[in-house]
């Protein structure tokens, strides 16, 4: 497997990705990877790694800049770095599409085949993205966050696939049902895959606050990738 760091940016902001493919003579299709609210850290380089191991090019994107990160279990820090794009969705949707760009200039992806996958704020980002009317085949939001921000959407392009612990207390069932209800009016091909007896951050075996709701869970986390597996395959 082949990994690297590469600059990009948004404008005045320099930001990093982490790019992990295996060797190959033929252009292969691209999986954008958004972080948790804790930055483009070992957890999000690892999810590029596994994209790349199941035959695509995986792009851990950076949507805080380069060298910003926040730690494990630091509600304050993280909140400080998620927060100003959280509340600023137009801010947001530049910043993940930049991204984008630059994810396609990269040589070895063909660029008509492109998906972006994110886990907990960066759920809410791929959601964005495809809110935005970006050119992807897909989207898989994994324990993120569905409510929109204020910004109007575009047209919808991507499918949609969102894997939800049913008992995440920061998204409630009736933040899911209007999500589903948005995407139905919009006429998007979605999906909601809710694990029960499952809460926030299920996929990162560091979760282990019941309070604050974030829990790890082993089944949700298998079936999730599997989930996602079959629909990066039937996209591509």
């Amino acid at each position: 497997m082949i990994t690297q760091h590469l600059d990009y940016s948004d404008g005045d902001t320099p930001l990093e990705a982490y790019v992990a493919y295996e060797e190959t003579d033929t252009q292969k299709p691209l999986v954008l990877v958004a972080h948790d609210w804790s930055g483009r850290r070992e957890f999000a380089c690892n999810a590029a790694e596994r994209i790349a191991a199941m035959g695509y090019i995986g792009f851990a994107l950076d949507m805080y800049g380069k060298g910003v990160f926040g730690a494990d279990g630091d509600v304050e820090l993280n909140s400080s770095l998620m927060n100003p794009l959280a509340s600023d969705r137009t801010a947001l949707r530049q910043r993940i599409r930049a991204s984008l760009v630059a994810g396609r200039n990269v040589p070895q992806v063909d660029a008509t085949k492109v998906a972006a996958m994110g886990y907990c704020f960066g759920g809410m980002c791929v959601l964005e993205l495809a809110r935005s009317g970006a050119d992807v085949l897909g989207v898989v939001s994994i324990h993120g966050i569905f409510a929109p921000g204020d910004v109007p959407n575009e047209e919808i392009k991507a499918k949609v696939v969102c894997l939800h612990g049913h008992d995440d207390p920061m998204v409630p069932p009736e933040q899911v049902l209007a999500f589903e209800t948005e995407m139905n009016e919009a006429g998007v091909d979605w999906q909601v895959h809710a694990y029960g007896q499952t809460m926030h951050a299920f996929t990162n075996p560091a979760a282990n606050n019941p309070d604050f709701g974030t829990v790890y869970s082993e089944v949700a986390e298998k079936r999730s990738y599997q989930s996602l597996a079959n629909f990066l395959e039937e996209i591509f």
